[in-house]
């Protein structure tokens, strides 16, 4: 079998850009309305979407390579490198490493991509590694890189990247190409079908000997980012993450010929998915703004604290909803107390019951806002 660098048309890939026409128009409307959404947000708000979705992003796209972080210890990180107030929390080399590159990203969105800044992120995301020979730099073994799974005597090879003698020069060709195609480049193209590209492109060169799929993804950002001019916060890995097997399929499919529509249907398909995850951050964070002003000194602290806990769990909120045993276990107050609390808070329209006695549950009330 050849694989797509194998063949005489690389790294010429040819598509339909029609099939993905009205994704591209999609990107850029939802783009302008959460640009337009975000701006409504407070600024301690605002610093808690852009926290929250860059630590997200960071762990989930360490998830899809099977490296599982601590939350905690990720947003810490990413605190401490936007220059804010944190915990003395011990954070692992693994986690400090991947807040440094999604933070860089964030920060230097629009800086043109060199080998420099491909060394620096690989550099900051084997932060801690002892087990690789190249570090900062392509890799250099003479050993075939290959994407293998299945047991060690019945391997199955989903992919086998160029040779590490050609890493300088495909490398070279691929960074042209980004740069080229930015939207002050020389041959400018829109921003999912750059994205998409750029995000096969780079892991079919697969030029580190470890990291390619995060880089890769963080690559996918940097486009879709440089075309609409700011950072766009879409959570592409944490939808990736959802959907691993369909992801790995796209490209194990992507691999094998340079006509990569049905790669890009599935790359816009994405993204705009992950788009729509970070509009619904957004709305979640309005509607606790609205929430808050609207029960501005009508709380105790007891219901501050479980309210505050439950928008730290995100729109997806507290799996299997909120019990009244975890809000004895947050306050400490007794089931009686509780009860009052939880009952006026219902009241109130704060929260939403379902369930009775001891499947009773309570959830944010998003639409009273």
């Amino acid at each position: 079998m050849k694989w797509n660098w194998q063949q005489t048309d690389w790294p010429h890939f040819s598509y339909d850009p029609a099939k993905i026409e009205d994704s591209e128009k999609r990107l850029l409307l939802g783009a302008g309305l959460l640009f337009g959404a975000f701006k409504h947000l407070g600024d301690e708000d605002k610093r808690q979407l852009t926290i929250e979705l860059i630590s997200n992003e960071a762990l989930k796209t360490s998830a899809i390579e099977g490296e599982y972080l601590d939350r905690d210890s990720l947003q810490s990180s990413i605190c401490r490198q936007f220059g804010l107030v944190t915990d003395n929390r011990k954070v692992s080399a693994a986690e400090q490493g991947i807040a440094e590159v999604m933070v860089d990203l964030y920060r230097g969105f629009d800086a043109p991509l060199s080998h420099t800044l491909l060394f620096e992120w690989h550099t900051m995301l084997t932060n801690g590694r002892r087990d690789l020979n190249d570090i900062g730099r392509y890799r250099t073994h003479t050993d075939p890189m290959q994407i293998v799974s299945g047991a060690i005597y019945a391997p199955k090879v989903h992919f086998e990247a160029p040779p590490s003698s050609q890493m300088m020069a495909e490398m070279e060709q691929f960074i042209v190409w980004f740069n080229d195609t930015s939207p002050t480049g020389k041959n400018p193209l829109p921003p999912l079908l750059r994205a998409g590209i750029a995000h096969l492109y780079f892991v079919s060169i697969h030029p580190f000997e470890d990291g390619n799929g995060r880089i890769g993804r963080a690559l996918a950002e940097k486009a879709l980012a440089l075309c609409v001019g700011q950072p766009t916060l879409i959570a592409i890995a944490y939808t990736i993450e959802r959907n691993k097997k369909a992801y790995y399929t796209a490209l194990e499919q992507a691999n094998k010929r340079n006509e990569i529509t049905p790669w890009l249907i599935y790359f816009a398909d994405m993204v705009l998915t992950a788009q729509g995850y970070t509009a619904m951050w957004i709305e979640f964070l309005i509607s606790k703004a609205k929430l808050y002003d609207r029960l501005r000194g009508q709380l105790n602290l007891r219901q501050e604290k479980v309210l505050a806990r439950l928008f730290r769990e995100g729109p997806e909120g507290f799996i299997g909803g909120l019990s009244a045993e975890k809000y004895i276990g947050i306050t400490g107050a007794p089931r009686a107390t509780a009860t009052r609390d939880l009952q006026d808070l219902v009241a109130k329209g704060a929260l939403l019951r379902h369930g009775e006695r001891k499947h009773t549950r309570y959830l944010l009330n998003h639409e009273a806002n």
